[in-house]
């Protein structure tokens, strides 16, 4: 049976551990089948994108994704160019898209837009980032990395540093390896220290230490996710300009690291991690964003399909 057909994807809470490989698995199929295969998948489908915020990986991701399975894709990639412009509302615009798609993707400045928009759709909604809240497909992505590069995700030593306030991808993160059996060290400036209100529910289900020091742990950990300081969710940019380039990973501190450890990031990057790293053999950051690819369209396939693929 196929938990996954028709169903909205808001946040990665509402995911176990056992539907959470499912997506594993069906990606590592996606990445094995013949091209003429995967092409039968969504057929005939299309994806509506609709971006009320800047996206790169996470839109275009999206729209290579539904083309590996021979769907389409159309929507806005700019608020500016939308009706939204005029004063639409997102209800409007977001039944307006579910009549011309088979599943949408919405990505929104607002926290609870996703959740608004699932509720008002007649198509399946996928969250691709709400305000401060969450971006489950990212945690999908970021995990299924870790289990490709790593062989396993139980019984690692995950360190993630950086913006752990304002960062969504570290909260959805975080919601997604409290499914398994890991140890999280987190690494922020004190004024961007993880919200405790928004991990009370799996503060006993995830084992994890509060530092502000990143050498503290780090020639204990298997995984370094490295994310930005998001000047763009500060509510004062002098508060951003404190915080600006508290943590470089460089060669410096890549010497510092097990010769096996590996470091992710969301990306966009700005300084955090010098580019002297990507030549490395740790960093697997691009191989991260090639494999969003692959774990968005399993997610979309096994949306579309009632049987699964």
């Amino acid at each position: 049976m196929n938990k996954f057909f028709q169903r909205d994807i808001i946040s990665v809470r509402d995911l176990d551990k056992q539907e959470l490989e499912t997506i594993f698995d069906a990606a590592e199929k996606i990445i094995k089948l013949d091209p003429n295969e995967r092409q039968e998948i969504a057929r005939g489908k299309t994806l509506g994108y609709l971006f009320f915020e800047p996206s790169t990986r996470t839109r275009l991701s999206f729209q290579a994704a539904i083309a590996l399975l021979g769907g389409t894709s159309l929507g806005i990639a700019d608020i500016a160019s939308s009706s939204a412009k005029k004063g639409e509302s997102l209800a409007d615009t977001v039944k307006i898209m579910s009549i011309y798609s088979d599943i949408l993707v919405l990505r929104h400045t607002l926290d609870g837009s996703s959740r608004f928009a699932a509720e008002v759709s007649s198509k399946p909604v996928i969250n691709a980032g709400s305000g401060t809240e969450e971006h489950p497909t990212q945690a999908i992505q970021d995990l299924f990395t870790i289990r490709k590069e790593k062989k396993k995700i139980d019984g690692l030593k995950i360190g993630i540093v950086g913006d752990l306030k304002y960062g969504r991808t570290v909260y959805s993160l975080l919601y997604a390896l409290a499914n398994y059996d890991v140890e999280v060290h987190l690494t922020s400036p004190e004024v961007l220290k993880i919200r405790p209100e928004s991990i009370y529910e799996i503060k006993n289900s995830l084992s994890f230490t509060e530092s502000t020091n990143i050498e503290e742990y780090l020639d204990d950990l298997d995984v370094l996710y490295v994310t930005r300081i998001q000047k763009e969710r500060f509510p004062d940019e002098e508060e951003y300009l404190k915080v600006k380039g508290s943590y470089v990973i460089g060669l410096d501190l890549l010497q510092k690291m097990k010769d096996d450890a590996i470091i992710l990031h969301p990306l966009p990057r700005l300084d955090e991690i010098s580019t002297d790293v990507d030549k490395t053999k740790q960093a697997r950051y691009f191989e991260q964003a090639e494999y969003g690819k692959y774990t968005r369209a399993a997610l979309m396939g096994l949306i579309l399909n009632e049987n699964g693929f």
